[in-house]
């Protein structure tokens, strides 16, 4: 269809939405009173309050490599055209986003192929931000993972085990990146050996950090990563605000993106309290 004629269809369309919507006002509203009157005990009591783990992506977002990760062109606006429309063009691994086994693996499973139900997850936080404070490049251990253990209990099936550093709040300085004058990044991380805890005495599928990587910043051999995504588990990056969810307790609603052959992706992210 060419762009006029979708431009006149959504003129035509908006015409006759308009005294759709002067009808239908009060029986729209009259439809929601009933259905929080009949909501279901789960939706209704089973949790507190939703928290977003999700940065807004943008052009100036931190990335990796130092280069933008996603650029935005307005191909229709509102006052030419009556509706808007970006195009975007953008690196998988930007913002809070999924590593996908296939990110670092031959043959691993894209992010459209990890199981549904491994994207409602338990969240365990692991709170390293003290130590990260005077020491960027420390990473989580298995002793932080008995520690926690000891705490909070078992990690349960299922689980995303999450590193909090405090790294996020640097997201909009240099800071984030903390790259040194040979280029080097410097920010926490997880160490493999906590990694191979994980897969050998726990049921976790994923990993998160609210960093650039699950592995530190220093890293030069992605230890984290390819112990951890070859055998099928998944990882999260540059997650938000996980000062604002319990160690323990909280579930995670992990919104990944479905493209075929994906090596992982932009991600909404929240938590159910």
């Amino acid at each position: 269809m060419c762009d006029a004629c979708v431009m006149n269809a959504v003129k035509d369309r908006m015409l006759s939405r308009r005294d759709l919507f002067k009808v239908g006002a009060s029986g729209a509203a009259a439809v929601a009173t009933a259905a929080a009157l009949t909501a279901t005990p789960a939706s209704a009591s089973g949790f507190d309050r939703v928290e977003d783990l999700t940065h807004e992506l943008h052009e100036g977002f931190p990335t990796y490599f130092g280069k933008p990760g996603i650029s935005l062109e307005q191909k229709f606006n509102w006052a030419e055209h009556k509706f808007n429309l970006l195009e975007m063009k953008l690196n998988e691994h930007t913002g809070t986003h999924i590593d996908a086994p296939l990110h670092f693996s031959e043959d691993g499973q894209s992010v459209a192929e990890i199981p549904v139900s491994s994207l409602i997850a338990p969240l365990c936080v692991v709170d390293i931000a003290a130590r990260a404070a005077d020491d960027a490049d420390t990473l989580v251990t298995p002793d932080d993972l008995k520690a926690w253990i000891s705490k909070n209990g078992d990690i349960p099936a299922n689980a995303c085990v999450a590193m909090y550093s405090g790294w996020g709040s640097k997201t909009g300085s240099d800071g984030f990146r903390n790259a040194d004058a040979e280029g080097k990044q410097h920010y926490p991380g997880f160490h493999v050996e906590a990694a191979q805890m994980l897969m050998e005495e726990t049921g976790a599928m994923s990993l998160a950090s609210d960093t650039l990587s699950i592995d530190h910043g220093i890293s030069s051999n992605f230890a984290t990563h390819y112990a951890w995504l070859p055998t099928g588990r998944f990882a999260i990056e540059n997650i938000a605000n996980l000062d604002k969810v319990p160690a323990k307790g909280a579930t995670l609603v992990i919104g990944a993106p479905k493209h075929r052959g994906g090596t992982g992706g932009p991600a909404r992210i929240f938590a159910m309290v």
